[in-house]
């Protein structure tokens, strides 16, 4: 067939692409060629809309083992000869058409990422946004999605630890499904994503290729629409059962000294592994895709290099050594076939049965290479007019404290997301996540390697909306903050920034400002950002959701006696709020969802006091001085007061004597504040060194043995406050 700027346009390509296209190659792309291009050339695979910002976050320093974006996955050092591996990834369009497999195959391929390392996958996280929980399509996407991820985790045998659910009407079209995989490696045991040796042998490993995922990655690189249901061959089937032996196989593999280089297909498929590969190794290769094992018959050459088939790798072994690779993957009954050898120069070469089908150089189609690179313009949005006119004297204060506290922790929000995590298994297939005492940030002691890791995930999108770069810092500060409560230091971060439509704008303004934030607070922290994902498009009819840059961040705690939890242990500890409480309700979810106001700004951030706080609440974890600690986020202090008794039933008695709006001092999001607890004695010490740090500490009331009380007024059991917070979202599913 001719190809022509109007196929290219229908494969997603602009006409100035397809110009570039001719430029590289000398001469018009066949059909073939040219959706390798689509594919390797959509924002989802060359980031060629946010590269250009993403150079600008912190790269490198702290406990880095490789440079940003070199691997599959960011790679820190733990000490003690072992590395930790972790990488966020969205599965956003794919969750919205089908949110079973969307939801699942988007664990698969995040686990694929750590294990194509070397690394042993050790937990998962996830970061999760709907709808209107009241609305009925926004429970099937999240039941789908949840049982999706559920399932996929816990037939693969890696528990899910930690994650974050929120529901705001912007995402009712387009949810937000975020996956994230941590794993451990031995420090010079990981493999390369690389290709190399003239003559090497390729070899395709793991399931057989169909045609479920072709054109995933420029799928995943438009706009939802209530029509994109039409689109389903765009969503890939996953088989956790089989990607576990693949893991398995994969690690095994290694140990054997015959493995060059190995990269997992994701998106993209074949035509992404080969590419990126060869152009890492600076060669090229020869592939023959009528060697690639298939599901479907009569798969055309296009299809076999576009298919997001899940759980495949591509591996380059050392001439001579292919038998030992054999002999793994037919002891784990996985296909291993030899498609190809490395050749030196440089071009990717796909045959069908002797036939030539793409003749492409592998360094044009590649991030880093030919792949474009845009600067998109951008302008600061409307609606922040709107933001800027807000004053807290246009909000009544707040009358019935107890009553709006009843109203707060029932929000989907804030509430218990019980129904969700039910579902996941916390503990299956190893003994070592340690999930079962309440932290801020799931802590996983690392078996063998004498440490523990702190990993969470944080976004609160409505304050990147309200200020993308003040919303920006804070994502990194709370997860920050997650990690120090938990009695960890913050090694590194990976992120997925997802946004609206690039050519927006005011869209792109909100990246801009957002990644800008994020570097700012990443360098403050000394958490380089290891590399992430980007997931732009995500809109609905009315506009573009949130701009949501969810962080996912792992600590280190070099002695696991010194991990910290959030619950009171026993009544009559006292209790200190360490941080400074201000007259401030914006962007609360009291503001938003209590009273209705959309538009109001980030709430109070300060990136030098959010800093000295947590370098405080540090150094009393480590020393002792505390029994627990929480900190405040969604809700404010009364939230964080109530969590704070669940695990023992315990309750509090709290006055606050202050001159602030009650409304600001219960419900207020102020950042750089956390609760403790601690004894009379420690009390007392906490207060002197909080002095001598010039750190603000209240002292606020003691732990009761559940009765709740609130400036003398008595609320009642925290046993009832629980249950209304434990049972808000199955209510309004069940309604």
């Amino acid at each position: 067939m001719e190809v022509t700027v109007k196929t290219a346009e229908e494969l997603r390509l602009t006409a100035e692409e397809f110009e570039l296209i001719k430029q590289k190659l000398g001469r018009a792309p066949n059909f073939t060629e040219l959706c390798a291009f689509s594919g390797m050339w959509s924002e989802h695979c060359s980031y060629k809309n946010s590269i250009k910002w993403l150079k600008t976050l912190p790269r490198e320093g702290g406990r880095m083992l490789v440079a940003a974006g070199e691997e599959n996955a960011g790679l820190m050092d733990m000490g003690n000869g072992f590395g930790v591996v972790f990488k966020i990834e969205s599965h956003n369009h794919p969750s919205a058409i089908e949110p079973f497999q969307g939801a699942a195959t988007g664990v698969g391929g995040i686990q694929r990422d750590i294990f194509t390392m070397g690394a042993r996958p050790i937990a998962s996280l996830n970061s999760l946004r709907f709808g209107n929980l009241k609305d009925k399509k926004t429970q099937r996407l999240l039941a789908g999605v949840v049982h999706g991820i559920g399932h996929y985790g816990n037939c693969f045998g890696v528990p899910t630890v930690g994650g974050e659910v929120y529901f705001e009407d912007c995402y009712h079209t387009n949810p937000l499904v975020n996956a994230m995989s941590v794993g451990i490696v031995k420090v010079g045991k990981t493999i390369s994503a690389t290709a190399e040796g003239l003559g090497n042998p390729v070899f395709f490993v793991g399931s057989a290729t169909g045609k479920d995922g072709i054109g995933g990655a420029s799928f995943a690189s438009a706009n939802i629409t209530e029509e994109s249901t039409e689109e389903l061959p765009a969503v890939q089937v996953g088989d956790p059962f089989q990607e576990k032996k693949l893991l398995e196989a994969c690690l095994e593999v290694i140990d054997t000294g015959a493995v060059v280089g190995m990269q997992d297909m994701g998106a993209a498929g074949i035509i992404c592994s080969t590419a990126e590969m060869s152009a890492k190794g600076g060669v090229g290769m020869r592939i023959d895709l009528d060697k690639v094992p298939t599901r479907q018959q009569n798969m055309k050459a296009w299809e076999l290099l576009l298919s997001e088939s899940q759980e495949r790798m591509l591996i380059v072994v050392e001439k001579g050594k292919e038998e030992a690779v054999l002999k793994v993957f037919e002891k784990w009954d996985l296909s291993c076939s030899h498609i190809g050898e490395v050749t030196d120069d440089g071009l990717l070469k796909f045959y069908m049965h002797g036939e030539l089908e793409a003749e492409l150089p592998a360094h044009e189609l590649v991030l880093g290479g030919g792949a474009p690179q845009y600067t998109r313009e951008y302008k600061e949005p409307a609606y922040l007019e709107k933001v800027k006119a807000f004053s807290i004297d246009s909000v009544e204060d707040v009358t019935d404290l107890k009553k709006q506290a009843e109203a707060l922790i029932q929000i989907p929000n804030i509430a218990s997301k019980r129904w969700v995590y039910v579902q996941y298994d916390s503990m299956v297939g190893t003994a070592n996540a340690s999930t079962n005492a309440p932290s801020d940030a799931a802590v996983i002691l690392a078996k063998g390697t004498g440490k523990a890791l702190t990993v969470t995930v944080d976004c609160n999108s409505k304050y990147v909306f309200a200020d993308p770069y003040v919303g920006g810092m804070i994502a990194v500060a709370e997860a920050a903050r997650n990690i120090v409560c938990s009695g960890g230091e913050p090694l590194g971060v990976t992120n997925c920034l997802n946004f609206g439509n690039p050519y927006d704008p005011e869209v792109y303004y909100q990246f801009v400002k957002a990644v800008t934030g994020m570097g700012d607070a990443c360098r403050k922290f000394n958490t380089p950002v290891t590399g992430g994902n980007v997931s732009f498009y995500n809109q609905n009819p009315e506009g573009p959701v949130y701009p949501t840059p969810t962080i996912g961040m792992v600590g280190i705690i070099d002695d696991f006696g010194n991990r910290m939890t959030l619950d009171y242990k026993e009544a009559g500890d006292v209790i200190v709020l360490i941080g400074e409480q201000k007259n401030d309700i914006a962007s609360s979810e009291y503001l938003h969802k209590l009273k209705g106001v959309e538009f109001s700004p980030a709430p109070a951030f300060d990136l030098d006091e959010e800093f000295a706080i947590q370098k405080f609440i540090a150094s009393v974890v480590k020393e002792k001085q505390v029994k627990s600690a929480h900190d405040l986020s969604e809700g404010g202090l009364i939230v964080t007061l109530i969590e704070k008794g669940f695990n023992r039933d315990l309750g509090f008695d709290v006055t606050a004597d202050t001159d602030l709006r009650k409304d600001a001092f219960w419900f207020g999001e102020a950042q750089s504040r956390a609760v403790v607890t601690c004894s009379k004695q420690q009390a007392e010490d906490l207060k002197h060194k909080a002095a001598a740090a010039n750190i603000p500490v209240t002292v606020l009331g003691t732990v009761t043995s559940g009765e709740i009380k609130v400036n003398g007024e008595s609320w009642g059991s925290l046993v009832d406050w629980k249950e209304k917070y434990d049972t808000a979202i199955e209510k309004i599913i069940n309604a």
